[in-house]
């Protein structure tokens, strides 16, 4: 792949940034960015597929076409733990004190053995995804259907800038509403009238990171919880590529917007800007 560097925004990027993909299932989405990749919609190349389950399909379109694939069985893994966490390699650089303070996945109040006990053995398994994601030097990973949560000690071995974060997720609900793994169900079930999906960067929560793009469509009354899911997709399909193209342009940055309410309350939350092209 040839790289060359330009200048966007005052910030040195290259032409064509190197993609990191990680799936758990069919890779629908995975399959879309490549054909964006593959038609100059993205100025990037997928480098590797990485996966926590053996068996997911898009692992195969991977193959076929060429590109590295990374397996780590987190079931195994974690079920391993669970079992005889003496008999697990916890990384040398994991510090469980840090990792509670900085995670959102569980409410101050959860019981300590339990958020310890997730913490710990999903670290396990990502240190070796991390062990394997060395081999294959990336710009930005997408997590393209990837079932898991990650956890403070992946994210920050990823994100060494925290003012570019560079883990981007797709989710199958117009967040912050319907977070978790069923976002379409959950908005049908629901009685929404609109549903979407959303694009946004990881961070140390659930669902809970910077937006950078939403689409929405009309939930009709003979939709069928198939039929949302199908007009969902298609718009995943479209936006996806479309964040990580603008990724690729430097044409992100975060920005913090603090604001007072009722009661001199305070509230403060990161935002994604979209810098103009050109």
């Amino acid at each position: 792949m040839e790289d060359w560097i330009i200048s966007i925004g005052g910030r040195q990027m290259k032409s064509r940034i190197r993609i990191g993909a990680l799936i758990s299932g069919t890779g629908t989405n995975l399959q879309a960015i490549l054909k964006a990749c593959d038609r100059g919609e993205i100025d990037g190349q997928v480098v590797f597929i990485g996966s926590d389950n053996p068996e997911a399909a898009g692992l195969q379109m991977g193959r076929q076409a060429g590109i590295a694939t990374i397996v780590v069985d987190y079931d195994a893994i974690e079920r391993g733990f669970r079992a005889d966490p003496d008999q697990m390699k916890i990384p040398p650089d994991f510090h469980i004190d840090d990792i509670r303070r900085k995670q959102h996945l569980f409410p101050p109040d959860a019981e300590r053995h339990r958020v310890v006990q997730f913490l710990t053995g999903r670290s396990i398994a990502e240190d070796q995804l991390l062990r394997q994601m060395q081999a294959h030097p990336f710009d930005l990973l997408v997590c393209a259907g990837f079932m898991r949560v990650l956890t403070p000690y992946f994210i920050d071995r990823v994100n060494i800038d925290p003012n570019r974060p560079r883990i981007m997720n797709i989710h199958p609900a117009l967040l912050p509403a319907f977070p978790g793994v069923d976002g379409y169900a959950d908005t049908f079930r629901y009685g929404c009238k609109i549903a979407g999906c959303t694009v946004h960067f990881i961070d140390y929560g659930e669902d809970t990171g910077p937006i950078i793009s939403q689409r929405a469509f009309a939930i009709r009354d003979d939709d069928t919880l198939e039929s949302v899911k199908k007009k969902g997709l298609a718009l995943e399909w479209e936006v996806f590529p479309h964040c990580i193209q603008l990724f690729a342009r430097g044409r992100l940055r975060l920005a913090r917007r603090s604001f007072e309410l009722a009661g001199g309350v305070q509230f403060e939350r990161t935002v994604v800007n979209i810098l103009p092209a050109g």
